[in-house]
């Protein structure tokens, strides 16, 4: 059964009930949200829990950076890249890092969708793909 564009458009009016003045999600508004949603059940509670599910994961998917490195990351190293993405998207971020060792040497940093890479292996797909 396809999900109808009331169920979705629902969905997306609790998420954006569920975030904080800051942008990011707030554990609050998220518990009155399902509150509300237990007292007064929509005409498809599962299709919308389901979709705002997933949006609160997208939402706070876009709080942590996950930097991928090949070589030591320092802590400062970590805290100015946080830094630079709470300035970029207007939200805390933190960084957290993840050692990939494919990547030979520099960063790719992952936040939500977006990914932000400089790595020797990333530069040499790109010329393979030149070639």
């Amino acid at each position: 059964m396809a999900t109808s564009k009331q169920t979705t458009e629902l969905a997306k009016q609790l998420t954006q009930l569920s975030l904080g003045s800051d942008g990011a999600v707030d554990p609050e508004r998220v518990a009155g949200v399902l509150a509300y949603l237990e007292k007064h059940p929509p005409a498809q509670p599962l299709a919308v829990l389901k979709i705002y599910h997933r949006r609160i994961a997208q939402e706070l998917a876009k709080t942590n950076a996950v930097v991928e490195h090949a070589g030591d990351v320092s802590e400062s190293v970590l805290g100015a890249i946080g830094g630079a993405l709470t300035q970029k998207y207007k939200r805390h971020v933190s960084a957290t890092a993840k050692r990939n060792d494919d990547l030979i040497a520099g960063l790719r940093v992952r936040i939500g969708d977006d990914v932000y890479e400089s790595t020797v292996a990333g530069q040499l797909d790109a010329l393979a793909a030149s070639v």
